[in-house]
């Protein structure tokens, strides 16, 4: 497994912590629209979800960029790589 392919699994689990956090938080509104919790505990807990989804969503953002900045560079070895080729071949084909 490469290096791209683990940023891509980190990405998807922080997606999916991002939503189980927003499932939380509907559930609260159900606690609360039921009864089952006051209005105080249900804002405190819900700003609490919300800095773990901006917590999670700002790593995850990271990571895209990783992702992204990792791709650009592999792209650029393969181009080199494209470039020494295209040399020896001129090389060859002089001699």
């Amino acid at each position: 497994m490469g290096f791209i392919e683990r940023l891509e699994k980190k990405i998807k689990v922080k997606e999916k912590q991002i939503e189980k956090h927003e499932q939380n938080i509907e559930k609260l509104k159900d606690k609360l629209d039921s009864g089952k919790i006051t209005r105080a505990q249900y804002n405190i807990k819900k700003k609490n979800y919300e800095t773990k989804i901006k917590q999670c969503d700002a790593r995850k953002r990271v990571l895209q960029g990783l992702e992204a900045k990792e791709k650009r560079h592999q792209e650029e070895l393969a181009e080199k790589k494209q470039k020494k080729k295209e040399e020896k071949l001129k090389k060859k084909g002089k001699k």
